[in-house]
């Protein structure tokens, strides 16, 4: 039994302050986990660009139905076996204008050498959906894919003949009524028209004066006038005739290239070198992983592509040991080559087959043009 002193008061024990340095560690958690999630959730107008899967043009992927099938079929023409690979590389982008990186992702790809933090507009231009994007990428792969084909076929001494065929009309464009879409335009004033550079001077010659067109439409031949009219692109007045061109060609031999749910343009040289080896007698790399990218035309000609740090991460992550960049790009490489992988400059598809032949021969790799 208790007892207790009616006459006693039992005053409580004072109250402990805490140390200021626990209250200062209280309130600095506290701003922390505030502005954790303010980065979390604040929008951002930057998106992440990092390796995306490697394909090798000498094997195979799963296309749209989710079957395995060649990169590369040949009919038409000799084949012979390969070995090795031949990597294309890809890069994958994070983020888009419906739904951009946290301010947290963006400050860890900042610190990953493999990863780049991009504009959104630079990525997706304004006014432009994902769905846009992703259309107008997969037109450029299909159009890469034709000139990577015109260019290995070239190389190995068959005639391809270019056609420039209109692919869409602009609204209430110069050609609007007068040209159609899968016309071919054989020529303009005179001059025989293989490619778009060539009716761009004749139109720009002109000077807005009508230009005379020879066309096939349908299979048959038909001349029509087109006059242009003049607009200013890019900060610079031209005279436009308003339509979309793509080139076509007529090839001896049936090429089909397949790799699905990849656009852009970069995979081309790629393409062509995989077409040569596939196409010829012996290893074009010597059986070894060889990774690449780059544009290019029927002519050959390699140019300047995007993401190739990232491309360069994911060729040394696939196990590649040389790597063939755009020389128009060198100015990207340098200082940012994985260990392990060598890098040399290409301006044309003959300066890649170079390489590869001092690769698979055990050549002097030093006397090849690199980025420095």
């Amino acid at each position: 039994m208790a007892l207790f002193d009616e006459n006693v008061t039992v005053a409580p024990a004072p109250r402990r302050r805490r140390p200021r340095g626990t209250v200062i560690g209280i309130w600095a958690i506290s701003v922390a986990v505030v502005v954790l999630l303010i980065l979390t959730f604040l929008p951002t107008a930057y998106v992440i660009q990092r390796p995306g899967p490697v394909f090798d043009t000498l094997g195979s992927a799963q296309n749209a139905s989710g079957k395995e099938v060649p990169l590369i079929t040949v009919s038409g023409a000799p084949t012979y076996p390969t070995a090795g690979a031949l990597f294309l590389l890809t890069v994958q982008v994070v983020g888009n204008p419906q739904q951009t990186p946290s301010w947290l992702q963006l400050a860890g790809a900042w610190f990953d050498p493999s990863r780049a933090v991009v504009p959104i507009q630079a990525v997706f231009p304004a006014g432009q959906t994902s769905q846009e994007r992703d259309q107008e990428s997969a037109e450029m792969m299909v159009d890469s894919q034709k000139e990577a084909t015109a260019a290995a076929l070239t190389e190995l001494g068959y005639t391809v003949t270019p056609k420039l065929t209109v692919y869409s009309l602009v609204e209430d464009s110069a050609s609007d009524g007068i040209l159609q879409k899968g016309d071919v335009i054989t020529e303009a004033d005179g001059t025989k028209i293989t490619d778009a550079d060539t009716l761009r001077d004749v139109i720009a010659k002109g000077d807005g004066a009508p230009v005379a067109m020879t066309i096939i439409r349908d299979g048959k031949t038909e001349h029509v006038s087109v006059t242009p009219k003049q607009a200013t692109v890019d900060g610079k007045t031209a005279w436009l005739i308003g339509v979309t061109l793509t080139t076509d060609f007529d090839f001896p031999v049936d090429v089909t290239l397949q790799l699905n749910d990849v656009g852009g343009p970069s995979a081309g040289m790629m393409f062509a070198l995989g077409i040569i080896d596939t196409m010829t007698p012996g290893e074009l790399n010597g059986g070894k992983k060889i990774a690449g990218t780059g544009t290019i035309d029927a002519k050959g000609d390699v140019g300047a592509i995007g993401g190739i740090r990232q491309k360069l991460f994911g060729a040394a992550d696939a196990g590649a040991r040389y790597f063939l960049a755009p020389a128009s790009n060198c100015d990207e490489v340098v200082g940012h080559v994985p260990s392990g992988l060598r890098v040399f400059a290409v301006k044309k598809l003959d300066d890649s087959m170079r390489v590869l032949e001092a690769v698979s021969a055990g050549g002097d790799l030093n006397a090849l043009p690199t980025c420095h």
